[in-house]
């Protein structure tokens, strides 16, 4: 696809992120519609979008489907969008990652090789059967993985996942304010 538009709902956001952390490492540009924004207004909550956006690295827009209104803006913003993603991951981790798209996926295009190194990563069995890479190469990976696992003691897969969850909760606590209700 030339564009990826991310329907989110913004009455939980959290949940929904998680997706949005993998679209953004595919090196498509993806656009973000936020629906709903009519009711986390009416609950008194606040979605800083413009932080969402910088925090994201792609186009973020607010939407609500139920009264037809962003949709117009979303489609616009699909035109003439680039997404660059801003999620690092641990230091050990970004280390591996870099191992990987030096030694397999370096001749692939710029934008594609971290999406591809993550999947490395996890040792996910689709991309390393599509890839095809050599023998002595998935050796080399391995060891880095092996690494990675060691110090932070969890499988690859479980690493990836946890600090993506990790970076979610940055990006809320920056961008989500949740209407305190009083005490009586």
């Amino acid at each position: 696809p030339d564009v990826i538009l991310n329907i989110i709902d913004g009455t939980n956001l959290e949940r929904n992120l998680y997706l949005t952390t993998q679209l953004t490492e595919l090196g498509i540009p993806v656009v973000i519609a936020i629906n709903m924004m009519d009711v986390v207004k009416k609950n008194g909550d606040k979605i800083n979008v413009e932080e969402l956006s910088k925090q994201l690295g792609c186009k973020v827009v607010e939407i609500s489907a139920l009264k037809g209104t962003g949709i117009t803006e979303a489609a616009q913003a699909a035109k003439d969008t680039k997404t660059v993603p801003q999620h690092c991951f641990s230091g050990v981790v970004e280390h591996a990652l870099a191992h990987i798209e030096e030694a397999a996926v370096h001749n692939m295009p710029l934008e594609q090789q971290r999406w591809y190194a993550i999947k490395i990563f996890e040792r996910d069995e689709k991309v390393l059967e599509q890839l095809k890479l050599d023998k002595t190469v998935l050796e080399h990976i391995e060891k880095d993985i092996k690494a990675a696992e060691e110090e932070l003691d969890d499988d690859a897969e479980s690493i990836i996942t946890n600090e993506r969850y990790v970076y979610i909760a940055s990006i809320i606590k920056s961008c989500y304010k949740k209407h305190s209700k009083g005490l009586t």
